[in-house]
């Protein structure tokens, strides 16, 4: 269908028509989209908990290596220091624990890991599943307004971000803070003096990474809208290429391309730069507590000379220690990108649905074709109607036509029979009964449809003409496409009416409108809506498909769209329409006669 003149500026396919995202948004809630995909994983609470205890467990076994090997150490220390014999028992038992040990923290790792993964698949698989769920309940006006791009990167990009993100950094969390705790515990109990002295450097790491990251999460922001943004342009120039060659726009193409992308370069720059920039910071500070503990444990050793091993096993903790501070840092900066992929997912799937149907509305089975429009009145923005209590009645079996200039408003009133929109005021009745107390589903089974924008699907031939209804057999889909002149082009295809189509098939404009008429007609519904139907078809061809099309309308209520008013001098009645409503009415002869307004748009049409 055409989209509508009236309706509110949608961002549009190609360079020139796209609306922008602002890329000052400012940052949003960090707790609130943290809430709310922990909120999402309570299905795989089980599995997480598995894991996460898999990685303690895993973690504490590591942490216990390094004392153990102090173990060691100490007994070779003392056996040089006395002059006496290494217990080489002791040492080969204590080394095969150390193996064992490592074996069993690698293979409690190795589960976690496995655990992690499958609930990741599980969760971006359901994310996706419920974008999909979402986008087949928004109510048409909402994609008048958003980006095709901008929703692809959030069923990809911002999915994927949250993927990545559950997958590296939920079991790092726990490792990280189970290597903290126990590295910590470890370091006293082998040197309370020198870990004071560690953590006299802990307060200024902590400062300086709550303060980068309070900075960097409006740049992660910035950079997920966009990577949002510039799908939405590669998306819009591949669709349109044809377009942009056409007015030789590809250097304003490229220009638009370039201004989002040196977006997307700056905000990722600087939120990668502030986000790694914490490692180096955190690792300069360690280094200085270094030096501070090699001085005054060198100072104590000479007290004490055993101490010294105690010293290489407090500085394997504290390095320990330092590290995940510094792997703190980059979780940090992990979870800011996950927080604002989160909050556009989010947002996305708490959009506003259509209004929830009960199921008890009525059901019209025997369809007579009675429709009328009752002081109907409807704009797409509040406030700014461009239907005024526009009142019609079609009898059954009738060909409407409904002619009028741009913006006349002539695709919005098919957009409301349908009810792709819901009417403000007023109603329309179908066989004396509300669209309002009939479903959608209902509605839209009532009409077979042939829009000016065709679409293909990718599929078999046989599949494109039976979407929809897929029970229908080979000769009722081969009967339609004879009726719609394409039978002998199917077959002269390679495989007929098994080929497959795709984007790139090479199969014309025009023949792929006869495929959607041919699909209209296995629809068989009692209504019709013609929608530019022989637009992209030649004129030879055309009037075939008009007697076809005449064959089809017998006996249905059927509404034509049309700009070329040659193609509807047979129908019943004619509605022409300006500014949103009906000025003149009846059929070709009596329009004509009356001299108006009618008239005077089919003399432009064929004047010299």
């Amino acid at each position: 269908m055409t989209k509508s003149e009236n309706k509110t500026p949608k961002r549009q396919h190609g360079p020139m028509g796209r609306g922008m995202m602002g890329s000052g948004e400012k940052a949003k809630n960090f707790k609130k989209s943290m809430k709310m995909l922990v909120k999402s994983l309570k299905p795989n609470y089980t599995s997480i908990v598995f894991s996460l205890l898999f990685a303690v467990i895993g973690t504490i076994l590591a942490l216990a290596l390094p004392n153990v090997t102090k173990i060691v150490s100490e007994e070779i220390f003392n056996s040089i220091s006395q002059n006496i014999s290494v217990n080489l028992q002791k040492v080969m038992t204590v080394s095969l624990w150390l193996v064992c040990m490592s074996l069993v923290s690698a293979l409690f790792s190795y589960f976690q890991g496995f655990i992690l993964s499958g609930v990741t698949a599980k969760v971006t698989k359901k994310l996706r599943s419920d974008i999909s769920h979402k986008i087949n309940v928004l109510p048409l006006k909402y994609f008048d307004t958003q980006s095709y791009g901008d929703i692809l990167s959030r069923v990809t990009n911002d999915v994927d971000t949250i993927g990545q993100t559950l997958n590296q950094s939920l079991s790092n969390i726990v490792t990280c803070i189970t290597m903290l705790i126990g590295s910590l515990v470890m370091m006293f109990v082998n040197s309370w003096q020198l870990t004071l002295i560690t953590l006299c450097a802990m307060p200024i790491s902590l400062i300086l990474v709550s303060i980068i990251v309070k900075f960097s999460q409006k740049f992660f922001i910035k950079q997920q809208n966009a990577l949002g943004e510039i799908n939405g342009i590669i998306e819009e120039n591949y669709y349109a290429h044809n377009i942009v060659k056409t007015f030789n726009a590809e250097k304003r193409a490229q220009k638009d391309f370039e201004v989002v992308n040196k977006n997307l370069f700056s905000s990722a720059f600087i939120s990668q730069f502030l986000s790694g920039s914490m490692y180096p910071i955190m690792n300069f500070i360690s280094n200085i507590v270094y030096v501070l503990i090699c001085v005054i444990g060198g100072i104590m050793s000479i007290k004490n000379p055993v101490f010294a091993v105690t010293i290489v096993a407090f500085i394997q903790y504290m390095r320990t220690f330092n590290q995940q501070i510094g792997q703190v840092a980059q979780i940090s900066g992990t979870l800011q990108s996950a927080a604002a992929a989160s909050e556009r997912v989010f947002e996305f799937l708490n959009e506003e649905e259509q209004e929830k149907e009960s199921k008890n509305k009525i059901k019209l089975d025997k369809i007579k074709g009675l429709v009328e429009f009752k002081n109907v009145s409807f704009g797409y923005e509040e406030g700014k109607p461009i239907i005024h209590n526009f009142s019609a009645k079609i009898l059954p079996g009738q060909k409407v036509a409904i002619v009028g200039p741009t913006g006349a408003g002539k695709t919005t009133l098919v957009n409301l029979l349908m009810r792709f929109y819901e009417i403000d005021k007023g109603e329309i009745l179908i066989d004396g009964v509300s669209t309002r107390d009939m479903t959608r589903e209902n509605v839209r089974a009532l009409f077979g449809m042939v829009l000016q924008d065709t679409w293909i699907f990718d599929g078999t031939i046989r599949e494109n003409i039976s979407y929809g209804t897929p029970n229908k057999s080979n000769k009722e889909i081969e009967d339609a496409c004879c009726f719609a002149h394409i039978d002998h082009f199917i077959r002269s295809l390679p495989n007929g009416y098994d080929m497959m189509l795709d984007e790139t098939s090479n199969i014309s404009q025009g023949q792929r409108q006869l495929l959607t008429i041919a699909r209209a007609m296995v629809n068989n519904a009692p209504m019709l809506i013609l929608d530019e139907a022989t637009s992209s078809v030649d004129t030879r061809t055309e009037i075939m498909i008009q007697k076809a099309m005449d064959k089809l309308t017998q006996g249905r209520t059927s509404f034509v769209i049309a700009h070329r008013l040659s193609t509807i001098k047979n129908a019943d009645q004619i509605l022409v329409m300006k500014n949103g409503n009906i000025v003149e009415q009846g059929n070709h002869e009596q329009l004509l006669k009356q001299n108006g307004f009618y008239a005077e748009l089919y003399n432009s049409q064929f004047a010299e």
